[in-house]
């Protein structure tokens, strides 16, 4: 549980950000409804998940109970890889914990071997990376700088 923090210029657009409407914040209803839309467009569960959008902080607070580490940490990143979130309040109960995964913000010239060498010690492990990140990650080599990817322990 904590505040997790983002890059709010980079990930999915869903405040029409780059567009007319987006000369003034979204309603904090529309964005929480967007959001949740979001997660379950990746096929994450969010039965009984509670999100709200701050558009005064840009901070996305989410709570609810989850079945395990990997589908709360999934929720963190497809509310926080959103344009215009700049921090994500984390108050989700995880029904069966395990050790927690470790986030990296890609940067420019980052590839997931690169992230696998980084945290792993080795390039080949790029595929379990990719395998945390899936629904959001939909092809290994379509990562970009600013997106935040869970880096789950071996």
């Amino acid at each position: 549980m904590g505040l997790l923090s983002f890059i709010k210029e980079a990930g999915e657009k869903l405040f029409g950000i780059g567009s007319a409407k987006a000369a003034e914040p979204p309603k904090p209803e529309v964005a929480a409804k967007s959001i949740v839309d979001y997660i379950q467009q990746q096929g994450i569960a969010t039965d009984g998940l509670n999100v709200a959008f701050d558009p005064a902080t840009e901070t996305v607070t989410v709570d609810g109970q989850v079945a395990d580490q990997a589908t709360k940490e999934k929720i963190l990143l497809c509310c926080g890889n959103v344009a215009g979130v700049a921090k994500v309040n984390d108050l989700i109960v995880v029904v069966t914990p395990a050790p927690e995964a470790q986030y990296h913000t890609v940067v420019s010239g980052d590839n997931l071997s690169k992230i696998a060498k980084k945290f792993y010690g080795d390039a080949n492990k790029y595929p379990v990376i990719f395998e945390a990140n899936k629904p959001m990650l939909k092809h290994p080599d379509k990562i970009y700088p600013g997106q935040m990817l869970r880096i789950p322990p071996l």
